[in-house]
């Protein structure tokens, strides 16, 4: 579908679909799980929750960026330490190269999390849906589960719930989230997720 052709109602609905969150209750200490980016937002928010008490377990997650040749999950956890996260707190995989891969990679410390009985909270842009069917299809018992989002910025301009239309990059980058996320929902290559009370759920 073109842009261009996009009515008020077809734009709010593409942004309610496209967003993720779904933060955990107020107080709740949960794992956090990083995709993989070579923004720092993500780290950012897990050692701020880190630090009050609501992450004891930070997993994060990317293989070599080919956009800049970081390494994203490596780089993750260099940040958190220099943000006072310890080592203890960290768990890490660096050979993803896609957001299934992430999931996939990090299965054995989502499964650490699970078998301790913490529920897990996704933290990747606001708009990154395929995070929470990559999760849904590979980890089918990890729900309910939750989600914290931040707005990237591209071309020095942060994509958000409002004016993502009107920047090319974050325009492209939602758009393509919502068809083929629909799409894979559709041919069952995702499994589907909704939110229930707060919390995603397949």
């Amino acid at each position: 579908m073109s842009s261009e052709s996009l009515t008020s109602d077809q734009v709010r609905e593409i942004t309610e679909f496209v967003d993720i969150e779904a933060p955990p209750p107020s107080g709740q200490p949960t794992a956090h799980l990083l995709f993989g980016t070579h923004q720092i937002q993500p780290v950012d928010i897990a050692a701020e929750r880190y630090h009050e008490g609501l992450a004891p377990l930070i997993i994060a997650t990317g293989g070599v960026n080919r956009h800049n040749g970081v390494v994203e999950g490596s780089m993750f956890r260099d940040l958190l330490l220099e943000r006072g996260v310890p080592e203890s707190v960290i768990r890490y995989e660096d050979r993803s190269a896609n957001t299934w891969q992430n999931v996939e990679f990090a299965r054995p410390f989502l499964r650490e999390a699970l078998e301790s009985g913490l529920a897990l909270t996704s933290i990747s842009k606001w708009f990154h849906r395929r995070t929470i069917h990559c999760l849904t299809s590979l980890l089918p018992d990890i729900t309910p589960f939750y989600a914290i989002s931040w707005d990237p910025v591209y071309a020095g301009r942060p994509v958000t719930r409002v004016d993502w239309l009107e920047i090319p990059d974050g325009k492209r980058r939602v758009i393509r989230e919502w068809e083929e996320v629909s799409r894979r929902v559709t041919d069952g290559s995702f499994r589907a997720a909704e939110r229930v009370d707060g919390a995603w759920n397949c």
